[in-house]
């Protein structure tokens, strides 16, 4: 089974799985976790994390991703976190930062991050979805 903890990409993630036939089959839930708050109640994201590392980072988008596998009955979970803009951009976090976790079986927890063009706000969403699925790809290949 397959989950998504999706915050700049609101869902879009775990949309694209589920418009395929059949995906009921594989695909267990999403969490939209937006908020900081949101992170931290759904997901059991650490507040010091999020203070010390901000919503934007690879230990916020590790600990998304193994909050929605400890909460779920997905062995693979995908989570993104990050700056779709157009504003919120710092020169250290630009926009189109995209911070990335998986865990998956066997304990193994990794992130990514990409810093996509900024052509625009869908445009860094829709360039994190793709990234999102290749990460899952990849895992599931990888079995």
């Amino acid at each position: 089974m397959i989950g998504t903890a999706e915050s700049c990409t609101g869902g879009l993630v775990a949309a694209t799985l589920t418009s395929v036939p059949g995906s009921s089959t594989v695909v267990d839930r999403a969490f939209i976790t937006y908020s900081n708050a949101a992170k931290m109640d759904m997901l059991g994201v650490d507040p010091l994390t999020l203070r010390r590392c901000g919503a934007v980072s690879g230990e916020t988008a590790r600990e998304m991703a193994y909050g929605a596998k400890r909460r779920s009955a997905a062995r693979l979970v995908v989570s993104t976190t990050g700056i779709a803009g157009p504003d919120g951009g710092t020169e250290e976090k630009p926009v189109g930062l995209v911070c990335f976790g998986l865990a998956a079986p066997g304990g193994i927890i990794r992130s990514e991050q990409c810093v996509f063009d900024d052509e625009g706000r869908e445009a860094i969403r829709e360039a994190a979805v793709r990234h999102a699925l290749n990460m899952l790809l990849s895992a599931l290949e990888a079995r």
